[in-house]
């Protein structure tokens, strides 16, 4: 079950990355850019969780919270670039569930929002832990990977990108696409260090890494796991 997550900030950047992150995590998502229109969301598209910005135009997050607790509860995660304590007092004295300070990790905000639909909804299924393409396996909780049932030693680079890899067989991934994920955040003069720690990855892995059968170079764009039915 796809679960809805409203969005409402008045930086776009910030909901472009967060909309992408949510929506490869698998959730259908709503972003808006004040909080007069993540009210009138709300009430046509019922979200199962709304994440708000503190300071919003025509109506900031705190305002939007309080009048969403009215009538509902919903999960509600707030988003502000402030460091002291005041918004966050008054967002816990709201009912808010959860508070996370400007700037963030894509990839550690979509985890928290995974627990917060996990502990309001009991149903949700966690990130898969196993995956496997012909024979080779990837096991995220131990961080072991296996060929053939013979253990690879990686580094934590090339594990983070093999992982983000596998877990999406057939989709190509830019450079930039890679190193966002294993880094957190992209920068454009490292770019190239993909293709270092692909060919590394590929000497571990592959029979012949120059006919990779696992990670294929999409000529012009990135790399991709070649899916077990290609």
């Amino acid at each position: 079950m796809s679960r809805k997550i409203l969005i409402a900030d008045d930086e776009q950047h910030i909901l472009d990355t967060v909309r992408a992150y949510l929506k490869e995590a698998g959730f259908e998502v709503l972003a808006v850019k004040n909080g007069r229109d993540a009210l009138v969301y709300f009430h046509n598209e019922h979200p199962d969780l709304v994440m708000l910005d503190v300071m919003m135009p025509e109506l900031d997050g705190l305002e939007t919270a309080r009048l969403i607790r009215r009538e509902s509860d919903v999960p509600i995660l707030f988003l502000t670039a402030r460091v002291d304590d005041t918004d966050r007092i008054a967002g816990l004295e709201i009912g808010a569930d959860e508070y996370v300070t400007k700037p963030f990790s894509p990839r550690v905000l979509v985890a928290q929002v995974r627990a917060l639909l996990r502990r309001a909804y009991g149903d949700l299924a966690a990130e898969p832990a196993l995956w496997r393409v012909g024979e080779l396996e990837l096991n995220a909780e131990t961080r072991i990977v296996t060929l053939g049932g013979r253990r690879i030693d990686l580094t934590p680079s090339e594990f983070d990108l093999l992982q983000v890899m596998i877990s999406r067989p057939g989709r190509v991934f830019s450079r930039m696409d890679l190193l966002d994920r294993i880094q957190g955040e992209a920068y454009a003069a490292y770019e190239r260090t993909i293709d270092v720690h692909v060919k590394n990855l590929r000497a571990k892995i592959e029979t012949d890494p120059r006919q990779p059968q696992y990670i294929e170079t999409v000529y012009g764009v990135g790399y991709r796991m070649r899916p077990d039915d290609a």
